[in-house]
């Protein structure tokens, strides 16, 4: 078994230490092979040599993009991203992962360290450094160069077996590297978006190359947001919006910013906990405006029910069509009050013409004190209990 093969076996099974050295054997022999230094990207990672972890990646992704294959480019650049992560460079991680969900968005690992690395970026101050991206797409390191192909010269290194580390092979100059390109940025048609969620907020990525800062538009509000920037060397903007979404957000809270690859907005739940199934929902936000309450009948707003006015029955009357079941009542009511002696009728009355602050105070003062005392100042009478008070000679009794 060459040396390769037993990297792979030893990080299968956990064998770190070992690991390092078979990739280390198989790399003086052939210093080129991308999936050795991403096997040892891998090893030095869980093995928390984070340093030499990305030194091994970023070669990786040096050399796969020589060669131009894609899966190897995104499987470097993924170790990549990780190491970055480890080494606190969370902008710079975060900025790699665009660049693995640009080459397959489908990644199963994908979600989850992208929110483990917006966590991170929520946690971090405004002005923190770490915020800040860094990392270039393609970076800046020199591959090492090819083993001599002479005899003599294959024979020497067969028998030295020299080990080259990642900082040893970072230092190695070639004038093949290669040169990053500037940004070109994302056609309108072919910019994307993803979403995912905590408990108590919801990220929106719209993964747009080159989205210029300075007049990026983003509107937050309660039920919806929108976004909106030129996209640079072209006529051509690009709009976004969501409304309504799957459920409210506190706008005050929310928030975005814009990075070389995506514009990532944090939408604050209103409601932390609720699972959204959805970034949009089909909900009615419609609020009740002066022009739509004219429409709806009075009784319904008010809670009372709508009464049909009474019959007007024929007349000869010169003053018009009396509406009898008013006179009716207003009768009855009449004769209600006339009921008892000329005492009880003036009660009535009083009760009757008395402000609802009274009409407490005489309920009270009667009551409490047992009919013998009846006021109107419920200023007084609230705060306290009211005393029976009888006539001269008399006295009061419980019962």
């Amino acid at each position: 078994m060459d040396h390769a093969k037993k990297g792979d076996t030893a990080l299968s099974a956990s064998q770190y230490t070992e690991a390092i050295q078979h990739y280390t054997d198989a790399l003086a022999v052939n210093p080129a092979a991308v999936k050795y230094y991403i096997g040892r990207s891998t090893a030095y990672q869980r093995t928390h040599k984070y340093a030499d972890a990305l030194a091994d990646a970023e070669l990786a992704v040096v050399l796969a993009h020589k060669r131009a294959k894609r899966e190897l480019i995104k499987d470097a650049q993924f170790r990549r991203a990780l190491a970055l992560f480890f080494l606190g460079r969370y902008a710079d991680a975060d900025y790699v992962l665009t660049i693995v969900q640009e080459l397959d968005e489908k990644d199963k690992m994908l979600p989850t360290w992208s929110a483990k690395v917006a966590a991170k970026l929520k946690d971090l101050p405004e002005e923190d450094e770490r915020r800040n991206v860094t990392a270039k797409k393609v970076p800046d390191v020199e591959i090492p160069a090819a083993p001599a192909t002479s005899t003599s010269t294959s024979a020497s290194t067969s028998a030295s077996k020299p080990t080259t580390s990642s900082a040893d092979v970072a230092t190695i100059k070639s004038a093949d590297v290669a040169v990053p390109k500037p940004t070109v940025p994302t056609p309108t048609n072919k910019i994307k978006h993803d979403w995912y969620q905590s408990s108590d907020s919801v990220t929106v990525n719209i993964l747009a190359k080159g989205a210029p800062k300075d007049t990026t538009t983003v509107e937050f509000e309660k039920d919806s947001l929108s976004v909106s920037f030129p996209i640079a060397g072209s006529e051509s903007e690009f709009h976004f919006s969501a409304d309504p979404l799957f459920a409210s957000i506190d706008p005050s809270q929310s928030k975005f910013r814009v990075t070389p690859n995506k514009v990532e907005l944090t939408l604050k739940k209103a409601a932390p906990g609720v699972k959204w199934h959805n970034l949009e929902g089909d909900r009615q936000v419609e609020a009740l405006t002066d022009e739509n309450k004219a429409t709806i009948p009075s009784h319904v707003l008010t809670g009372k029910t709508a009464q049909e006015p009474a019959p007007a029955y024929p007349t000869s009357s010169k003053s018009g069509a009396k509406n009898w079941d008013k006179l009716a009542k207003e009768d009855l009511d009449d004769k209600d009050d006339m009921e008892g002696d000329e005492t009880s009728h003036f009660f009535k009355q009083l009760y009757k013409g008395a402000s609802p602050d009274q009409q407490r105070a005489m309920m009270k003062s009667y009551q409490e004190s047992g009919g013998t005392v009846l006021s109107t100042d419920w200023g007084s009478i609230s705060v306290k209990t009211v005393v029976p008070e009888p006539p001269e000679g008399m006295e009061a009794k419980k019962y």
